[in-house]
């Protein structure tokens, strides 16, 4: 009786842990379909410097955070040691973010580990600075990552790519072409998305690259932009950063998502996730 019960429990153990890995892959392989599919009304929300409201940016916690409120993308700022780890980190110094300071491809791995990191507010936490191995490892199966490449070193950033097994699903962010050809020398198959500040830098990088994203600024945001994007089977990710994120603060939601939908546009950066996967979710924006 007490090998029947064992077995049982085992075979249930066995069945839960099926279905948490099978949920999992459902989530990937979920977003990863709505991300190549550029004619898509769904809506993807990129959450930028992970969940961070309330959290520390760039954080283990805040990449959680991020993925608890069911972002599709989450944006890291990736920066490689001396001693070639890869971490987090978004400013050229680590003087707002940690009890550090200076340029922190400058230290060791070993020598950041003594900082701490800081909230927004100045109040430092008991958190380190993250690795990028560490990041992955947290949104494998659960969510892409956009990696905007803050260093020139970029081996090692491929390096923990491959150690991780999750090079579908992050986006090579820059707006540097020669960055994003060395990327798809590495991998041929990598996401890259150019950063267009024209009509025509987008035209060119479309010609470019075989791009499922093009990331735009709303200045040159128009209909003929759209059907140019569009027609190459790209996404176009815009930034509620700043002016949208702010009318979503202040209550004026419906002239936000106008400015930044009514033209076409089909994966959103903000700084409130939080508040605006609900109100895509309310326009039908995200089934």
């Amino acid at each position: 009786m007490k090998t029947k019960s064992l077995f049982q429990s085992f075979t249930i153990l066995f069945a839960l842990l099926l279905l948490v890995s099978c949920r999992e892959e459902r989530t990937i392989d979920r977003i990863l379909e709505e991300f190549h599919n550029a004619q898509s009304d769904y809506v993807m929300v990129a959450a930028h410097r992970a969940g961070h409201n309330g959290y520390v940016e760039n954080s283990i916690p805040a990449i959680e955070h991020a993925i608890n409120i069911g972002v599709d993308i989450i944006e890291l700022d990736v920066k490689v040691t001396s001693d070639s780890v890869v971490i987090l980190n978004h400013d050229r110094t680590i003087d707002r973010t940690t009890t550090g300071t200076g340029d922190p491809e400058s230290y060791s791995w070993a020598e950041l580990q003594k900082f701490r990191l800081k909230m927004p507010d100045g109040t430092v936490t008991d958190l380190e600075l993250a690795t990028f191995e560490e990041a992955l490892n947290r949104v494998k199966g659960k969510a892409m990552i956009d990696i905007d490449l803050k260093t020139s070193n970029l081996k090692p950033v491929f390096d923990v790519l491959q150690k991780t097994g999750t090079l579908n699903q992050v986006i090579f962010f820059d707006s540097d072409f020669e960055i994003l050809k060395e990327v798809q020398a590495y991998f041929p198959t990598a996401n890259v998305m150019p950063r267009a500040r024209s009509f025509g830098m987008a035209d060119t990088a479309l010609m470019i690259f075989d791009a499922p994203v093009v990331h735009i600024d709303d200045s040159f945001y128009t209909n003929e932009l759209t059907q140019l994007i569009k027609g190459k089977n790209a996404r176009i990710w815009i930034n509620a950063l700043g002016d949208q994120d702010r009318l979503i603060n202040a209550g004026e939601s419906d002239q936000a998502l106008a400015n930044l939908l009514d033209k076409g546009a089909n994966i959103i950066q903000t700084d409130e996730p939080e508040k605006l996967i609900p109100l895509l979710e309310a326009r039908g924006r995200r089934k």
